[in-house]
């Protein structure tokens, strides 16, 4: 049913839960995990002409990190990996990629924010990726997040 699932990435520490959830169904699939870690185009125009090359370069390696912690992860579980690190709006750059390389289901992470976080904020990637696919997507609340007064 899903040979190839996209699992984005962000780097930080609630990418461990969302593996928990995603990596179980590649197995049960046999499918290829592609981990993506999309470069804020906004951040670097966002640093100035003068400080963005350097930032540029760190958010580089950074999502290089990200992407491979992912492979290692879906390594270990015996499954085949792919690993990718664009430049883009990020959900525009998960749903382009999902799209060109045919992937099935995306399993992606959400920090989980209140309604009245929901209200001051421009929506979530998660938010915004769910709201524009036309494929299956999987999200995975995160624990450590603020829950609903």
């Amino acid at each position: 049913m899903y040979d190839d699932v996209l699992v984005p990435t962000d780097g930080s520490d609630t990418i461990a839960e969302t593996l928990a959830h995603g990596l179980p169904i590649a197995v049960a699939n046999d499918a290829t995990v592609h981990a993506l870690y999309v470069i804020d185009s906004r951040i670097t125009v966002a640093a100035g002409e003068e400080n963005a090359p350097s930032l540029e370069r760190a958010l580089e390696a950074d999502g290089r990190e990200a992407v491979a912690a992912v492979d290692d992860s879906a390594s270990a579980e015996g499954l085949e990996t792919v690993t990718e690190v664009r430049k883009g709006t990020p959900a525009k750059a998960i749903l382009e990629y999902a799209d060109e390389q045919d992937i099935d289901l995306v399993v992606i992470g959400t920090k989980g924010k209140s309604p009245r976080e929901k209200v001051t904020s421009l929506g979530s990637v998660s938010e915004r990726v769910v709201d524009n696919a036309s494929i299956p997507v999987f999200v995975v609340r995160n624990p450590g997040t603020d829950e609903i007064e």
